[in-house]
Parts: structure tokens; C-alpha cells; sequence
């Protein structure tokens, strides 16, 4: 797949966005969804993506959905760091199929990170249970700013 390619309407955060699929929310605004990984590489892994961009990566976004974006992104590792006290975090944001990227829907991961945990790779961790990523999802919300 090219780094440059047509949006596609029927990927899994489309669909998140149509309420076609479930997710557990972490928060969302008119311009942006932050949500819990399905498949966490760490505890409290969280997915942050445009409501109003259909930017498939980087490359494509309006740059004042970047904004609101990257301000989205901010917020939600601030709060992850509050509620989930861990020993640092990881900003991820992959382009292209040779980049890692997975769903070409531009998204970013924040991902939790203890020393003596370790992390799972990217596409390789076991999908988590619902009930356990509602209850991160609620933790990391009562700690927005």
C-alpha cells in the first residue's frame, strides 16, 4: 500500500466515529475522540483521532485539525498520567503500511510505560477485555483537566 493513497470510509475508526462499532471513550469533543486500544500495548493504552479530518496520515491533514489534534493528544496524556501514575509514556504516530501503520485513519497512541513492565508490539497484543479498558477509560476521564 503507498504512503499516499484514498481514504477509505469502511476502516474500524470510521465505522467507531458512525457508532457502528463500540468503543470505550475515553472523551470527545465536535473535532476529536480519544479511546481505549482494543489491542493495549500497555495498560491505559489510548487512541486519539479527528472527527472532522479523513486524513489517512500526517501527510493529509488540515493543519488546523493537526492543531486541535495534537492539543487533544496533550490533554489526554496529561490525564493518563494523573490516573495511571505511570513511569513514562509513549507518543506513537505511524504512516503507511511500511511505517506500521494499520488503519489509515490518522490516529495517535499514547502508551503508558513502566520499567518493570514490558510492552507488547505494536499488532500483537491480545485483544483486552471490554469491561477492564471502560474502567481505564473512566479513570483516565475523572482525570482530565
Amino acid at each position: 500500500m503507498s504512503l499516499h493513497h484514498a481514504y477509505d470510509p469502511d476502516n474500524i475508526f470510521a465505522k467507531i466515529l458512525r457508532g457502528e462499532i463500540p468503543s470505550a471513550n475515553v472523551w470527545e469533543d465536535e473535532h476529536v475522540l480519544a479511546f481505549m486500544d482494543v489491542f493495549p500495548q500497555s495498560e491505559g493504552h489510548v487512541l486519539v483521532i479527528s472527527k472532522t479530518s479523513t486524513a489517512p496520515s500526517l501527510l493529509e491533514i488540515e493543519p488546523e485539525a493537526l492543531d486541535r489534534l495534537t492539543a487533544a493528544v496533550q490533554r489526554t496524556a496529561r490525564a493518563v498520567e494523573k490516573a495511571l501514575s505511570p513511569d513514562g509514556f509513549q507518543i506513537m504516530q505511524l504512516n503507511g503500511e511500511a511505517g506500521g501503520q494499520t488503519v489509515f485513519h490518522l490516529h495517535f497512541h499514547i502508551i503508558p510505560r513502566w520499567t518493570d513492565r514490558p510492552m507488547k508490539g505494536h499488532g500483537h497484543a491480545p485483544m483486552a477485555d471490554a469491561a477492564v479498558l471502560r474502567a481505564l477509560a473512566d479513570r483516565i476521564a475523572a482525570a482530565l483537566d
